[in-house]
C-alpha cells in the first residue's frame, strides 16, 4: 500500500485502525532495526519502537507531507534514540562514546539477542568505536540503504557533510578490521 493511501485512510476515523496496521506492516521492522543498531539492546529497541509508534499514532494526522512518510518516521525514531541515549548518559554520568564502548559493548558481547556470525559481530564492535554521528550516517547508508538526500532530510545535515562522515566511518571501520585481525 502506498504511503498516500495510508495517510488518506488514517484521516478517516472509520479506517484509521486499518491504515495504522498497514503502516506498521510496512515500516515496523525497518524502524526496529534502525533503532536496534543505535541502542544495541533488543529490549531497549523494542520499548523504543513501541514509544515511536505511539508518537506516530498521535501525530500522523498532523503530518504535512512536505517530506516522505518514511523520512518522517526515521526522523522520529532517530530523535527518540538520541533522547534515550542522552538519558542513559546522564543516568550513568558518562559520555555517549563511553556508553557505547562499555554498556553497549557488553550488551553486544552477551550475545543473547545477537544471531549473526563473527564478521557481523566484528562489524558491530567496529561501529561501537565510531562517534555517534558517524555511526548514525553509516547505519542509515549501509544498512538502511538510504540516499544521502534522504539522510540529509532526516538529520538536517548537508549532503557534503554526510558524505564526509560516511567516508570517515568507513576508514575507521577498515582500520578497526585491520588492527584487530
Amino acid at each position: 500500500m502506498e504511503d498516500a493511501q495510508i495517510i488518506s485512510m488514517f484521516a478517516d476515523e472509520r479506517t484509521r485502525d486499518a491504515a495504522f496496521s498497514h503502516l506498521l506492516k510496512k515500516y515496523q521492522q525497518k524502524i526496529y532495526w534502525h533503532v536496534r543498531r543505535m541502542v544495541i539492546n533488543h529490549d531497549d529497541a523494542d520499548d523504543l519502537v513501541q514509544d515511536i509508534f505511539v508518537k506516530v499514532w498521535r501525530n500522523l494526522s498532523k503530518f504535512r507531507e512536505d517530506s516522505q512518510l518514511y523520512t518522517w518516521l526515521y526522523r522520529i525514531a532517530t530523535n527518540e534514540c538520541i533522547t534515550f541515549l542522552n538519558k542513559k548518559k546522564h543516568k550513568y554520568n558518562v559520555s555517549l562514546e563511553d556508553e557505547s564502548t562499555s554498556y553497549l559493548a557488553e550488551t553486544l558481547a552477551d550475545g543473547h539477542y545477537f544471531d549473526g556470525d563473527q564478521a557481523q559481530m566484528k562489524l558491530q564492535q567496529a561501529l561501537l568505536t565510531l562517534p555517534e554521528k558517524q555511526k548514525l550516517v553509516f547505519n542509515m547508508k549501509y544498512f538502511d540503504d538510504l540516499k544521502y538526500e534522504e539522510i540529509s532530510e532526516i538529520l538536517g545535515t548537508s549532503v557534503g557533510a554526510l558524505k564526509a562522515s560516511y567516508h570517515l566511518a568507513v576508514k575507521k571501520i577498515e582500520s578497526f578490521f585491520h588492527n584487530n585481525d
